[in-house]
């Protein structure tokens, strides 16, 4: 095991993955339940959807592993199930089975660019700057999702009263809430823990403040007998579902519907892939997964010798054998950072991860009790690891400053890593036009930085 993944090559110990891969786990976890409750609204079978989650989840992160050894977890991503339901299915009125075609199609594309290495080229087109910009927005991005997740926010009324928009100004929770008070108590222990240097800091928090949220009522045991419910037979209501009519025989059937189709499956495209472009420059550059030797390699050699390859090939297949199962864009997950930050290095602590997934299926009501409150103090925790990178942007010169700045804010605020992303590189490629620097600017990055403004502008004007 040790010579097929090279844990001690990589600074790492078997324990150590398997406690990176148990804690990615539990951060992620809450996808089986949140995936399934919102595609199911389309009319998916909620059981099916379940169960194509988890199937999808493990055979994406195996591929991860396996191929790319890196501790990265793959499973359909949020914000892209929200736009398959509410934006597709609901707004455009395409029926479920062909939102799932278009899901299929995307990751045929995306399988395409990166055999043909643009996504490699997108990598090495990003300047330093940015990457260390996206890595720390990356990091303030999931400590904003463990304070949201913990209850730590709430929302103040404005003098003309709550209303959604400008007018809502986040404030600080009162802490009157169990489920704050658990996070809250959770987050102290992993910062106890980790001042005093004990290994698997972030995991016990997480345990410890699953143990005490059940008397404080935040959740529920559930009965004995709903620990061994077999719901594996219920794929069957949702994959292979859009090869036939309705699906992909009724996609391209009415000319009128050709440049929305097109158009939503460019949208999947490009959100997914920069939300996984991302999560590697954030999280790999600096744990040293990605090391200097891997990004020579992604740049100078043919093939898949790189880990960044790999990994990025792994990623880009999980999308297909997503659908295919019954699920929307999958995409390499940003809760694995809480794994990279207790120290996971290899593919091993995937493989963990995986197994775990696996294990929800005939145990899915004992797994589900570990509630958000429970794993939002990682998520804080790994964004305050993340911030690091921020040091190495030359803030005194604005010429720098203003587009790392800009990917940082939006991306937490706009609660969208691609946003972020498309902030950084459209004021990047203005600051150099502007300066007389055009030339400096990769090709690569005015047709990024192009293809993200159509998109607004496609958003702006309702045209899917």
């Amino acid at each position: 095991m040790d010579k097929f993944f090279k844990i001690k090559e990589s600074g790492s110990s078997v324990r150590t993955e398997i406690m990176a891969g148990i804690t990615t786990f539990f951060t992620m976890a809450y996808i089986i339940f949140v995936n399934p409750s919102i595609l199911s609204e389309t009319g998916m079978s909620w059981d099916g959807v379940f169960v194509a989650t988890i199937i999808a989840t493990v055979v994406g992160t195996l591929i991860m592993a396996l191929v790319a050894n890196v501790p990265y977890a793959v499973a359909p991503g949020m914000g892209l199930n929200a736009f398959f339901t509410y934006t597709v299915c609901f707004g455009l009125g395409f029926k479920w089975q062909e939102a799932m075609a278009m899901v299929f199609i995307c990751g045929i594309i995306n399988i395409i660019i990166t055999v043909t290495k643009v996504r490699k080229f997108i990598i090495k087109s990003i300047p330093k700057s940015l990457q260390l910009a996206i890595g720390g927005a990356i990091g303030l991005f999931i400590a904003y999702i463990g304070i949201k997740n913990a209850g730590f926010l709430g929302y103040a009324a404005t003098s003309e009263g709550f209303t959604a928009g400008a007018n809502v100004v986040p404030a600080l929770a009162n802490f009157n809430d169990p489920g704050a008070l658990v996070a809250l108590a959770g987050l102290i222990v992993i910062v106890v823990l980790m001042f005093l240097n004990v290994k698997g800091a972030m995991l016990i928090g997480i345990i410890f403040a699953t143990i005490i949220a059940i008397p404080a009522g935040v959740v529920t045991l559930p009965p004995v007998a709903e620990l061994f419910v077999n719901k594996t037979g219920e794929v069957k209501e949702v994959w292979f579902s859009f090869f036939g009519n309705p699906g992909i025989g009724s996609l391209f059937s009415e000319p009128s519907r050709i440049l929305p189709v097109i158009l939503i499956i460019f949208a999947f495209s490009l959100s997914d892939t920069f939300d996984t472009v991302g999560t590697f420059i954030g999280t790999g550059r600096k744990s040293g997964i990605f090391d200097d030797a891997d990004e020579k390699a992604l740049s100078e050699s043919s093939g898949f010798k790189s880990k960044m390859d790999r990994a990025l090939f792994a990623d880009s297949t999980a999308t297909s054998i997503g659908a295919l199962f019954g699920t929307s864009n999958t995409t390499t997950y940003i809760e694995s950072a809480a794994g990279i930050g207790v120290g996971g290095r290899t593919g091993f602590a995937s493989v963990i991860t995986a197994a775990l997934f696996i294990l929800c299926l005939p145990f899915a009501a004992l797994f589900g009790i570990v509630p958000a409150q429970a794993t939002a103090p990682a998520l804080i925790v790994v964004g305050v690891l993340m911030a690091e990178s921020f040091a190495g942007i030359k803030w005194d010169e604005l010429e720098e400053a203003l587009p790392a700045f800009l990917t940082i804010l939006i991306m937490a605020f706009a609660y969208n890593i691609s946003y972020g992303i498309a902030a950084g590189f459209i004021f990047y490629c203005i600051t150099k036009i502007i300066k007389g620097k055009a030339k400096e600017v990769h090709p690569i990055l005015y047709v990024a930085t192009v293809l993200f403004i159509l998109n607004f502008i496609v958003l702006a004007l309702d045209i899917i």
